[in-house]
């Protein structure tokens, strides 16, 4: 008799062990049970500063003659920006440098001139459209007398700082609404934020024909608890 009733405890024992192990594994499993998404946040934004630089230069052989044309022609491209709308803490004119073709040892000194005397006007400035219009207009510096030698402008987005939390919000609420739906369809709720990523932004030209216009991107990983 004693023996029958240590089988029973021995059996009772064993089949409580074994629900104490199956609950715990199923607890550690509902635990583990999570779900990485990606949320993405998209905006197109006009720029709101723009750098341009534009270069001039004299040729000749009396330097300071080349020096007083070189001048001149700066101030002509000083007033043609004012007139676009620029003002002057807008501008910075960059000294002249000076190049002597007599100097190098390389090449044909063969010239008409010895001298190639150059000075860069810059323009940083918000006023974009104001940018936009000289560029368009720049043709009118031709017609007097000055040769230009512009590069292309560097359109930038300078308020991005500001757009971060409201665009990171949005991508955010992506990858919940994208985490909800893998969620349904495995029959599980959607519990808790487990990790979130602070996302990568990005800032490109909408297209090569419009770099005045940006595109803003922003891409977060986000991992969510499932719960039964």
């Amino acid at each position: 008799m004693s023996r029958v009733k240590e089988s029973i405890i021995l059996a009772v024992g064993v089949m409580v062990m074994g629900w104490c192990i199956k609950a715990g594994i199923d607890n550690f499993t509902n635990k583990d049970r999570k779900v990485t998404v990606k949320g993405l946040a998209e905006r197109e934004v006009p720029a709101d500063k723009v750098i341009w630089s534009i270069s001039t230069k004299e040729t000749g052989n009396d330097l300071p003659s080349l020096y007083e044309r070189i001048n001149v022609q700066a101030e002509t491209i000083k007033a043609f920006l004012r007139q676009s709308g620029l003002e002057d803490s807008e501008i910075t004119v960059n000294p002249p440098s000076v190049s002597d073709l007599e100097a190098r040892e390389w090449g044909d000194n063969q010239k008409n001139f010895r001298y190639i005397v150059t000075t860069t006007i810059t323009v940083s400035t918000t006023k974009v459209e104001e940018v936009n219009r000289a560029i368009f207009r720049q043709a009118e510096l031709l017609k007097q007398g000055v040769a230009l030698d512009s590069s292309l402008p560097d359109y930038q987005y300078a308020s991005f700082q500001q757009m971060k939390p409201e665009m990171m919000a949005e991508a955010i609420k992506n990858a919940q609404a994208t985490a909800e739906q893998f969620a349904e369809a495995s029959d599980s709720k959607l519990g808790k934020i487990q990790t979130a990523g602070q996302g990568q932004f990005e800032i490109d030209n909408r297209d090569e024909n419009t770099p005045y216009i940006k595109k803003l991107r922003v891409v977060t990983t986000v991992t969510y608890s499932l719960d039964d």
